[in-house]
């Protein structure tokens, strides 16, 4: 298969038995084990990757390579057998095992068989209970095999595997992979194939006496080894995890090497350092902007269940814990009908929805039959849904549940986050708040609109100060970064990274100007320096300022003292006399505080 000879990156051996391998390198031994249809070369990106810091062993499963055919009929102990002598052969009296399709159904074997011998385990783009459709499909593949050649059941192989047609970009790992195809001994893969295709759920039952830390992990767009596969065999293995890598397929150990290999190693090397943990590596600044991105909120929690089918509620239960580590929580009412499938789920997501979700948090929020059916969603790294269209997602391992009154506390520690700048879904005082509207509505405004913000970061509001005292920062307009007269022009001119959210007081001038003032609640994060006449002012210092207009002296005084009572309305009329109204009143329907309907 390789485009140099084995013996170039490792040296080739043959076990008393005949089975053929590979190894190289030195260290703690890992024993790769290829699926149906490859050979130990197709390790050889994970053996140029590990061989300076591990001892790696690439078995040629029976049937395939340098080893003998299997039985006419065979069994996965026959390949777990087949692993275990090779072990002996070597010496070698425990190793981690690595497993691609097929071999990680004969590693998962092998560690069931003798979890004496398996320090870790991983099983990539594994099958597990595959749906009707599926199921029937790969048994007509298996019932159609015969001891010829089948060019055109590779090629239709391959295509399942890289797409049809290849892409360019991965032409190099499918004529690698094909020539592995064209290799192998046909009686020996058809052997194989049979057992594959009927042995998906042989150790349902046994997973969850799987002692070893378990990782299961494949491609989101594998639909043989889907990800709600491998969130399910996680689910059930007691110290199992699952990640699914983005827009990969089945082979991506071929096709993604790096990104493949490198979960690998986070994986065994946690082993290593006697830790069960794989470090996030998260800019801790990008994870606080991205939990700033709720409002007070609507969120919908996911998760895969027992049978691998997505499971969520609606819930604004939702609070960031930790930065370091990245902890979030989420709470659901025991009565939830959710309740059980959560409370023993190994991970979970949170989505935290837009203003144009309102129908999907109320789906969510009821006891619709298919609630997924009416939302496009894929799999996050963990194999729990993650809604499209969200402002922003965390996917988590379960890191604790605290059982709390009438409700589960679900803290999560977060694998995986991604946000963008699309308005939030607010949900404050019984009304749902889309901030965003009133911010379209008034960027269509007349540009003469005075726009201001109050922004507040940690207890400290931003102003500018001038040669008459100090302003909050605003413009003619909302406008944009270009424009250097708005409000958006004014805070990328001073390095400002602001995010707007409740509308806070609108007012126009009494007598004769027709001017309108419109002022914004929001937040910023702290510029690195102060030189551009920024200053940081701690809310209960803000009456001591200086601020030449009384009408934005009247509306700071007001959201001082709403601060204190944590409580916000918005101020509307003239700057001499007007009324604070309350942000909404409850709607008939809303979302459940804790998924108490679920």
């Amino acid at each position: 298969m390789a485009d140099a000879p084995a013996s170039a990156w490792a040296r080739q051996g043959t076990a008393p038995d005949g089975t053929g391998f590979i190894r190289a390198g030195s260290g703690a031994p890992v024993l790769f084990i290829h699926g149906v249809g490859m050979n130990a070369a197709i390790w050889q990106p994970q053996i140029e990757r590990m061989a300076g810091n591990w001892d790696v062993i690439a078995i040629d499963m029976l049937g395939h390579g340098q080893s003998p055919l299997p039985p006419p009929g065979p069994e996965l102990t026959d390949y777990a057998d087949q692993a275990l002598r090779l072990l002996d052969h070597l010496g070698l009296e425990t190793v981690s095992v690595v497993g691609h399709s097929m071999g990680a159904l004969v590693a998962q074997e092998l560690a069931l068989r003798a979890p004496q011998r398996i320090s870790r385990i991983v099983s990539l783009n594994a099958v597990f209970r595959r749906p009707p459709d599926l199921a029937h499909a790969v048994r007509e593949r298996a019932a159609a095999l015969n001891r010829r050649d089948d060019a055109a059941g590779a090629a239709q192989t391959i295509a399942r595997w890289f797409g049809d047609p290849v892409p360019s970009t991965l032409a190099a790992a499918a004529k690698k992979t094909a020539l592995a195809l064209n290799e192998v001994d046909p009686e020996g893969y058809a052997r194989t194939y049979r057992l594959f295709a009927r042995a998906d759920g042989d150790q349902a039952e046994r997973l969850q006496t799987l002692v070893m830390p378990a990782l299961f992990m494949t491609g989101s767009e594998d639909r043989n080894s889907s990800p709600a596969m491998s969130a399910a065999m996680a689910r059930l293995a007691p110290q199992g995890r699952c990640i699914v890598l983005a827009g990969e397929r089945h082979m991506m150990a071929v096709a993604a090497p790096d990104r493949t290999t490198r979960h690998i190693v986070d994986f065994l090397e946690a082993a290593e350092q006697g830790d069960g943990t794989v470090t996030s590596g998260f800019d801790s600044g990008d994870f606080r902007r991205a939990l700033g991105s709720f409002l007070t909120g609507v969120t919908i929690v996911t998760t895969i269940g027992p049978e691998g089918e997505p499971r969520g509620f609606t819930a604004n239960s939702f609070t960031s814990v930790s930065l370091d580590p990245p902890l979030v929580l989420v709470c659901i009412a025991h009565k939830a009908l959710g309740h059980p499938v959560f409370a023993t789920s190994k991970s979970f997501a949170i989505n935290i929805l837009n203003e144009d979700q309102k129908a999907a948090s109320g789906i969510f929020a009821s006891k619709a039959a298919d609630k997924f059916a009416s939302v496009a969603w894929r799999p996050g790294q963990t194999g729990s849904p993650l809604l499209d269209g969200s402002v922003a997602a965390f996917d988590c391992d379960m890191e604790r549940l605290v059982d709390a009154g009438d409700h589960s506390i679900l803290i999560g520690r977060v694998r995986h986050f991604e946000h963008n700048s699309s308005q939030p879904l607010g949900y404050c005082r019984g009304a749902y708040i889309a901030p965003g509207l009133s911010q379209e509505a008034l960027a269509a405004t007349q540009p003469g609109t005075d726009v201001g913000a109050i922004l507040e970061n940690g207890g400290r509001v931003l102003f500018v100060e001038t040669a008459d005292g100090f302003e909050l920062p605003r413009g003619r307009g909302l406008g944009s970064a270009g424009d250097g007269k708005s409000l958006r022009g004014l805070l990328a001119a001073k390095a400002i990274e602001a995010q707007l959210g409740f509308l806070f007081a609108v007012w126009d001038d009494a007598g004769n100007s027709a001017r309108t003032h419109v002022y914004y609640r929001g937040t910023f994060d702290v510029p690195a320096s102060s030189d551009r006449g920024v200053r940081l002012v701690d809310i209960d210092a803000i009456g001591n300022l200086k601020i030449a207009d009384p009408a934005v002296r009247s509306m700071l005084a007001r959201y001082v003292r709403e601060c204190t009572q944590d409580a916000f309305g918005v101020y509307v009329g003239n700057e001499m006399e007007g009324e604070v109204r309350p942000l909404g009143k409850a709607p008939m329907s809303a979302p459940s505080n804790t998924g108490d309907h679920r």
